[in-house]
């Protein structure tokens, strides 16, 4: 189904903490919440002809899959970079913290990140620039007439 909608959305993790979600934790319960509620809102937009681009840690498998049956024209992509790289990247120093012990819970350090099996598309970001991990996204939306 192509999609004709000049609209879109970009549904960034951050913000969502920051106001849709900003009571919860980061406990597995919370972290699942926290993605069923960016699902949810996603949801909404898209049976409304808006393209949404959520960018989120999804760490647990089964909520992400969740969402997936949930969302017509889902499509999974995978940032996958090594841990040493997300550590190296992090502005706001959380992995520092998280190492020191003064965050608990924390994705990939003391808390699992169960990797997607088959994600729709694989971007390695410490191997390909960033237009290389774009023109992937955009000849899976292409391929399957999503633009």
């Amino acid at each position: 189904m192509r999609s004709h909608s000049p609209y879109v959305e970009i549904l960034d993790g951050d913000i969502i903490r920051q106001n849709l979600t900003k009571g919860l934790g980061f406990s597995k319960e919370d972290r699942d919440e926290n993605i069923r509620r960016i699902g949810f809102v996603a949801q909404i937009l898209t049976r409304n002809g808006v393209f949404v681009v959520v960018s989120a840690i999804s760490p647990y498998a089964a909520v992400r899959q969740s969402v997936r049956e949930s969302i017509g024209n889902f499509v999974e992509i995978f940032v996958n970079a090594p841990l040493a790289v997300c550590e190296s990247r992090d502005v706001k120093g959380l992995y520092k913290k998280a190492r020191a012990g003064e965050i608990k819970g924390f994705t990939g350090i003391d808390d699992p990140y169960e990797a997607p099996t088959d994600p729709d598309v694989e971007c390695r970001t410490d191997q390909e620039s960033p237009d290389e991990s774009v023109e992937k996204i955009l000849a899976v939306l292409h391929t399957r007439r999503y633009l």
